[in-house]
C-alpha cells in the first residue's frame, strides 16, 4: 500500500480552486476533496499536484487518499482545511531562513513550529489566509549533523561542501518539511515560495567572476542543476495557478512522461541556468491576487544577468513585473528574498562597490574580491535594477493603492523602513524584513546592523555615492528595529487599512505592531 512521504502541502488557493502537493513512496492515484491525480516519477521518487476545483465558499476539511486508502490526517492533529479566499480582509504570514529543527541548539525555537502550535488551539477562522516563504527553505551548503551522517554513508562529506545531487536534495526537503508542526501548518495554510541563495549555495550568482570560479570546480554543475530540478518539484509548480499549470510546457511534458521524468527536468534546469543575449530561459517570478491585494514574487537569484551590465533579473522578466504592477488594487506586495532597502550606509556601499568592480585592472579585481568576501550582492549592488525597481514602486505608489510593501528576508534580522520620493505619492511605501524563522547570526555582525543606520555614516556614504552617480530621488528611514531574533511577521489587511505584527519565536509575544495605513 502506498504511503505519504511528505505533504500534503496546500499551495495555490483562490475563490473556488486549490492545488495540493504530495510526495509518495510509490506510484499511485492521489485523491483530495473529490479531485484525483496520478503521481509522476522523478528519479526513484513520486509526486503529485492535485488540482481541486468547484470548492464552495468557506472552509472545507479534507483528507488524502492514496489508491483509495486514507493517508492523511494523522492522529493528534487538527483536520487540515482548504479555505477559499473571497473577502476583503487578508492575513498573511511571512519570513525566511529556516534551518531544520534538528540543527544547532543555539538557533533557539523554530518560529514556524511555534506559530503552528498556537494555531492548533485556535478556531480555524482565526488562521492566516497565506504563508509566504521568502527563501532558504533548505540549506544545501550548511548541513545539520544528522544530514552529514546520512551523506557520510553515501560518500565523503568533505567534497563537495554540502549536498551533491538530486537524491541529497530530496533528503534536505524531507528533513525540513517532515517535522510534525511544520508539516501540519503547510497542509492547511496556502503557501507561496521563492528560492534564495542557500537553496543552492551562499551568495549564489554574486557576479560573473564568482560563476567562473564555481564552474571551474568539478561539482558545481551537478549541484546547481539538482537544485533547480528539486526546486521545480518541491516549490515552483505549487506557485502556479491551475490555469497556468494547464499551459505550462514543462509540467505538461513531465505528466506525459512514461516512467522517470528526471531527464526532462535536468534538460529544463540546464536551459534555465543558461544566460543568452541578456536573458534567462526560465522565469521563476509569479503573481497572486487576494481580492484587492496583489502579490508579485520576484526571483532575485536564478534570473540574474551577470555578463555585461549586471541585472537582478533580465529585461523580459522585468517587463513582466512592470506589466503586472499595473492595475487597480488597494495594496501591492512585492515579495523579494533580498531587501530592496537595506540600512542606508550598507546600501550605498554596495552601489559604490559595483562601480569599483567595473573599473579595469587592479582596482576592479580588488573591488570584486570585496564584493564576494563581504556578500555585496543585494539590490543596491545591481544598481540598474535597484533604480528600475524604485521607479516601478514609485509609479505604483502614485496610483490608487493605499500601501506598497516590499516583503523580504535573507539578512537574519528584523526591521521596517519607510520610503519617500522626490515628490509626494498617494500610497505609503514600506520595506518589511523578517528573518530568520530559525537560524542565528554571529555575534560580531550584530553591531553592523545598527551601524548601517547611523546618520553620520549614512551621510558620508551618500556623499561618496553622489560623487559617482546620480541616484534616483529616493530616501528612506528606519521606523522599527533592527531586532536579531527568530521571528515571524503577520501582515493584516482590512480594506485599505493595514498593519504588521512581528512576534518573537520564543513565546510568540509581539516585538512590535506598526500601523501601515489607516485607509
Amino acid at each position: 500500500m502506498p504511503e505519504l512521504v511528505l505533504g500534503p502541502i496546500l499551495r495555490y488557493v483562490d475563490t473556488s480552486s486549490a492545488t495540493v502537493w504530495v510526495q509518495t513512496d510509490s506510484p499511485c492515484t492521489v485523491e483530495i476533496a473529490g479531485a484525483a491525480a496520478r503521481t509522476f516519477q522523478v528519479g526513484a521518487h513520486h509526486y503529485a499536484l492535485v488540482v481541486v476545483t468547484g470548492l464552495a465558499e468557506g472552509s472545507t476539511p479534507y483528507e488524502v487518499h492514496l489508491d483509495g486508502q486514507q493517508a492523511w490526517p494523522v492522529d493528534g492533529l487538527p483536520p487540515s482545511r482548504i479555505r477559499t479566499f473571497s473577502g476583503t480582509d487578508l492575513t498573511m504570514v511571512f519570513g525566511s531562513c529556516r534551518m531544520p529543527e534538528a540543527g544547532d541548539p543555539r538557533m533557539g525555537r523554530d518560529a514556524i513550529a511555534a506559530y503552528a502550535q498556537r494555531m492548533a488551539g485556535q478556531d480555524h477562522q482565526l488562521w492566516p489566509d497565506s504563508l509566504v516563504l521568502l527563501g532558504d527553505q533548505v540549506y544545501a551548503d550548511e548541513l545539520s549533523r544528522s544530514t552529514k551522517d546520512w551523506i557520510g554513508r553515501r560518500r565523503s562529506v568533505d567534497h563537495p561542501p554540502g549536498v551533491a545531487d538530486f537524491e541529497e536534495y530530496v533528503h534536505l526537503y524531507h528533513e525540513s518539511w517532515s517535522t510534525r508542526w511544520n508539516r501540519w501548518l503547510m497542509s492547511t495554510v496556502p503557501t507561496s515560495m521563492i528560492l534564495d541563495d542557500h537553496d543552492v549555495i551562499n551568495d549564489w550568482n554574486t557576479s560573473s567572476a564568482w560563476r567562473e570560479r564555481m564552474e571551474a570546480t568539478g561539482w558545481w554543475a551537478e549541484r546547481e542543476t539538482s537544485a533547480l530540478v528539486s526546486y521545480w518539484i518541491y516549490q515552483h509548480i505549487g506557485n502556479l495557478s491551475p490555469a497556468d499549470l494547464a499551459v505550462d510546457p514543462v509540467y505538461t511534458k513531465v505528466l506525459a512522461t512514461q516512467g522517470d521524468a528526471i531527464d526532462v527536468l535536468r534538460s529544463f534546469a540546464t536551459e534555465a541556468i543558461r544566460e543568452a543575449d541578456g536573458r534567462k530561459q526560465a522565469q521563476w517570478s509569479y503573481r497572486r491576487d487576494f481580492g484587492r491585494v496583489r502579490l508579485l514574487m520576484i526571483d532575485t537569484r536564478a534570473g540574474r544577468i551577470l555578463s555585461g551590465q549586471r541585472r537582478m533579473v533580465g529585461d523580459d522578466e522585468f517587463e513582466w513585473l512592470e506589466a503586472n504592477a499595473e492595475g487597480d488594487y488597494d495594496h501591492l506586495l512585492i515579495g523579494s528574498s533580498l531587501p530592496w532597502l537595506l540600512p542606508r550606509a550598507i546600501s550605498d556601499m554596495q552601489s559604490i562597490n559595483e562601480i569599483g568592480c567595473a573599473k579595469p585592472g587592479r582596482r576592479g579585481r580588488f573591488s570584486e574580491k570585496i564584493r564576494q568576501k563581504a556578500s555585496l550582492e543585494h539590490w543596491a549592488a545591481f544598481r540598474d535594477s535597484f533604480d528600475r525597481l524604485t521607479r516601478l514602486i514609485r509609479r505604483s505608489a502614485e496610483g490608487n493603492a493605499a500601501t506598497v510593501c516590499v516583503l523580504s528576508g535573507d539578512v537574519h534580522h528584523v526591521y521596517t523602513a519607510q520610503a519617500s520620493f522626490g515628490t509626494p505619492v498617494n500610497a505609503k511605501v514600506f520595506q518589511l524584513v523578517c528573518s530568520p524563522f530559525h537560524n542565528h547570526v554571529a555575534g560580531f555582525l550584530r553591531p553592523f546592523f545598527h551601524l548601517g543606520w547611523s546618520r553620520p555614516l549614512s551621510a558620508f556614504t551618500r556623499w561618496w555615492l553622489k560623487r559617482r552617480i546620480t541616484p534616483e530621488p529616493l530616501d528612506w528611514k528606519r521606523i522599527d528595529g533592527p531586532y536579531v531574533v527568530n521571528a515571524i511577521a503577520t501582515l493584516r489587511i482590512s480594506g485599505r487599512e493595514a498593519d504588521v505584527v512581528i512576534e518573537r519565536a520564543d513565546d510568540l509575544t509581539p516585538i512590535t505592531t506598526l500601523t501601515l495605513s489607516t485607509g
